[in-house]
């Protein structure tokens, strides 16, 4: 399996400008690379990233000879991520590349021979030896790395292919329902709600404020210079944005590693997140809880530990159906947050009797998939996006 280390660089002035370089010709290379596909796309002529690699390295010594003062990883491979988003559009996963901006997600990748590590230092081509905050956690073959910018901060993401670890659990073990909801974050079949930080609300007021300052700086206006001031409001907004986004990582973790080490068996919802932002009243709060995440954190943890997640249906009634007797409730709103069944009369928190739905749901699939249905599991690889039916992770090949 291939695991990712994302580490803080601590680069002085001389390395923080050659990341921007870098950066600068990956961006350059992946917009001259879009440019070109759609012009040789609309001659008719069959168009390939290896193609546009090769046309790049033909013509870039003579038209963009500064290109040479950075790795020649940065214009590869980000010429490489285009026919990877080019292969994500013709499957129907994602929208057609667009051109890339200046200060958005800057990035670049270096191959796993461009580079080597010692400690807490690591070496860059045309560089030299760039100080890390910490060690590289994992052992393993690296496969590569990604350097990128988070608000002022630069980050280093290092590629570890190593091997699985032992599962921690058998299917025997102790199973749990979650329910993500709006309100709180997580509920538990046991009745355990975890709140949620909700770190967007929290700073809201402060973000609205810098929106408001930055668009009375000179350089709000396209076209305008950017004044010393608008590139100082600037970064504050950025650095807010980033720490909405670290409270929120962090309490993901926290969460789907306490879950993936204490239970071998999981139950979740497969939620519909982007038909759900479409009602404007709820978006905000619906991304500030970060679901994708969650799911995304908690298949590939479960695959570590060996325990099983279980996704159900995204028609599955759990907050409709009684836990005690199994009556469907058609009547009960979205406004309802307890309601009393009509058949057993018995008291339910509409979130509680969701996880504990969730909990007999995954405990009867896990039981089919750990059973009958392994040479079926074990064909799936890793793929992840396994909805409403057999489950088995911890079998899952790593191949």
């Amino acid at each position: 399996m291939i695991l990712a280390h994302r580490i803080q660089f601590e680069p002085n002035k001389k390395q923080r400008t050659y990341f921007a370089k870098a950066c600068g010709v990956a961006r350059f290379a992946y917009n001259w690379a879009l440019s070109e596909w759609k012009k040789l796309y609309e001659n008719g002529e069959k168009v390939t990233e290896g193609l546009l690699r090769k046309q790049l390295n033909a013509t870039k010594r003579e038209s963009y000879p500064w290109m040479f003062e950075v790795t020649k990883c940065a214009p590869q491979l980000a010429i490489k991520g285009l026919g990877k988003a080019f292969d994500n559009f013709f499957a129907h996963r994602a929208e057609f590349p667009k051109f890339k901006k200046k200060g958005h997600h800057d990035s670049f990748g270096l191959s796993n021979d461009q580079f080597s590590i010692k400690d807490k230092m690591i070496r860059i081509p045309n560089l030299g030896y760039v100080r890390m905050s910490e060690r590289l956690r994992f052992d393993g073959k690296i496969m590569g790395a990604a350097i990128s910018r988070t608000a002022d901060k630069w980050y280093i993401s290092i590629q570890v292919e190593m091997e699985p670890p032992a599962p921690v659990h058998n299917s025997e073990s102790q199973a749990v329902g979650v329910d993500l909801g709006v309100k709180d974050l997580a509920t538990l079949d046991d009745g355990t709600k975890i709140t949620g930080a909700k770190p967007h609300k929290q700073l809201l007021t402060r973000i609205r404020m810098l929106n408001k300052s930055l668009s009375r700086k000179q350089g709000a206006k396209e076209g305008e210079k950017k004044s010393k001031n608008y590139k100082k409001t600037q970064r504050k907004l950025s650095r807010t944005y980033a720490r909405v986004g670290n409270i929120r990582n962090d309490e993901t973790h926290k969460l789907t590693t306490m879950l993936t080490r204490e239970y071998g068996i999981i139950g979740i919802e497969d939620l519909n997140v982007s038909g759900m932002v479409k009602n404007h009243r709820l978006a905000r709060a619906v991304l500030d809880m970060s679901f994708f995440e969650f799911r995304r954190q908690l298949e590939y943890k479960a695959r570590m530990t060996g325990s099983i997640v279980v996704i159900a249906d995204r028609f599955y009634p759990s907050s409709k159906m009684c836990s005690k007797c199994g009556e469907k409730n058609e009547g009960l709103d979205l406004s309802m947050r307890e309601w009393e069944c009509p058949t057993c009369n018995y008291q339910h928190d509409r979130d509680i009797n969701a996880a504990i739905n969730l909990k007999k749901n995954a405990e009867s699939y896990a039981v089919s998939a750990c059973g009958e249905l392994v040479e079926k599991v074990t064909s799936v690889k890793q793929e992840l996006n396994i909805k409403a039916d057999h489950v088995c992770t911890s079998m899952v090949s790593y191949e």
